[in-house]
């Protein structure tokens, strides 16, 4: 293995290996096994050439190899798109010994890890994630998932992967909006945990959107080994313990997937958690548990990097409605997570409405 490549462990019920570095798809082959004989690779139509060639090596080393090509974005995690995965997967006669490869933003690899889950009652996975959305969250962890109408992620799995292969070339082509939106799940894994990150994008916000700088490689591992941490300790997110565990990754995420729903997924996952982080700084402050200068400095490195930090102030009770959806929702009672100081995360329950409403009017224009 190259001396470039950084080997991020996740001792979690299955433990698997993250790489990350360049030129990584050679390894490929033996993160699928030996038993594999054949694999869908899974990739949306912009990245049809890349999905192409990862085939192609596959089928030089023997295997058979389909690809399978899905909508762009969002528009891949749904229940029809599932389907049509599945019955090529019959089509190919695909058994328990083969293999799923997903190719590509969060999205597909949520939808690629939910059709790999759900195959068979589960097939061998491993993650390609081509975006920092994807190498910093949805690809690690084991949660994969689609959308339905009624909210974002709602029919899902816990289900982890064999390995996940983060090349960092693929971002070279990644479109500059895309890279900034993802830069949003970064920051949190400052906020909540590792505060070097955000000292580096303070130092240096320009090349930590550059695709080629140490920074922008530095602060995607950090981010990756704080998710894995969390999800060693928390694989299944449990719920009514005393400590805070996985659910700390929602931060921001309550009102950021309600803007997504309120919006029918146009707006980027990382813009809309840009905001929800502004939000639940707000509500924090609001509830005497954050400080000004905390919720300060929240909107400060999200502008730095070109985040948005505010959104219309005319649809609160739709955001409202959506939030109440929110897998995170216990019965009638909203959950958030929130911060106590910076890197300091703790939870708030059933929080006033005056209180919430008065946090939205903070972020609105």
């Amino acid at each position: 293995m190259s001396e470039s490549t950084t080997t991020i462990s996740v001792t979690a019920e299955r433990p698997y290996d993250v790489l990350v570095g360049r030129g990584l798809l050679g390894q490929l082959p033996a993160l699928l096994g030996d038993q594999v004989q054949r694999v869908a690779v899974i990739a949306p139509a912009a990245l049809s050439e890349t999905a192409e060639a990862i085939r192609t090596q596959l089928v030089e080393q023997g295997l058979t190899a389909v690809a399978v090509e899905v909508p762009d974005a969002e528009d891949a995690k749904t229940a029809e798109v599932a389907a049509l995965c599945w019955n090529i997967l019959g089509q190919e006669g695909f058994t328990r010994t083969d293999a799923i490869v997903g190719v590509g933003g969060g999205a597909t690899t949520d939808l690629a890890g939910f059709v790999a889950a759900t195959w068979l009652r589960g097939v061998r996975f491993v993650s390609v994630p081509t975006t920092v959305l994807g190498m910093v969250d949805a690809a690690v962890g084991g949660k994969t998932g689609i959308n339905t109408a009624a909210g974002k992620n709602l029919v899902g799995s816990f289900y982890e992967p064999a390995g996940v292969l983060c090349d960092l070339t693929a971002l070279q082509s990644l479109p500059r909006e895309d890279l900034v939106a993802g830069l949003a799940e970064v920051v949190k894994c400052g906020l909540i945990r590792d505060t070097e990150i955000l000292r580096i994008i303070e130092s240096g916000p320009a090349s930590c959107v550059d695709p080629d700088s140490a920074h922008l490689r530095e602060i995607i591992e950090r981010s990756i080994r704080v998710k894995a941490d969390v999800v060693a300790g928390d694989l299944r997110e449990t719920v009514g313990r005393a400590t805070l565990g996985r659910e700390v990754l929602n931060y921001g995420h309550t009102f950021g997937h309600a803007i997504e729903r309120v919006e029918n997924f146009r707006w980027r996952h990382g813009a809309a958690i840009s905001v929800g982080m502004v939000y639940v700084a707000e509500l924090a402050r609001l509830g005497g548990r954050l400080d000004d200068a905390g919720v300060d400095r929240h909107r400060e490195i999200l502008e730095l990097l070109g985040l948005p930090t505010t959104y219309p102030g005319d649809r609160w009770p739709s955001l409202l409605d959506a939030m109440r959806m929110d897998k995170k929702t216990r019965g009638d009672m909203l959950r958030f997570v929130v911060l106590d100081g910076i890197g300091h995360p703790g939870l708030l329950e059933g929080p006033d409405p005056a209180l919430l409403a008065t946090a939205y009017a903070e972020v609105s224009t």
